[in-house]
């Protein structure tokens, strides 16, 4: 893992040019605001590799077809009825 350095948030502002200097050579930074984290600078080859490394199966596509059935054989019908419920009310 990459080494990482932690910054204030007034800190990182001033120290700007150095946090991307960094992140060119290698470190991650992540910046805090009232102690806690809130955002990261990090060199761009790890976003390049977070993308190649991302599939079809992370992330809301994962979810695509779990579903399957969920509305019952017509989902015409069932939406129809569903309709008919809260048009009552």
């Amino acid at each position: 893992m990459p080494p990482t350095a932690n910054y204030g948030l007034e800190q990182a502002r001033i120290q700007l040019p150095n946090i991307i200097a960094n992140a060119h050579a290698g470190i991650r930074s992540i910046i805090t605001k009232h102690g806690k984290p809130y955002a990261a600078i990090v060199p761009l080859q790890d976003i390049k590799q977070s993308s190649t490394d991302a599939d079809l199966t992370s992330g809301i596509l994962a979810l695509r077809g779990t579903g399957r059935g969920l509305w019952g054989a017509h989902v015409g019908q069932t939406v129809s009825d569903l309709r008919d419920e809260w048009g009552d009310a």
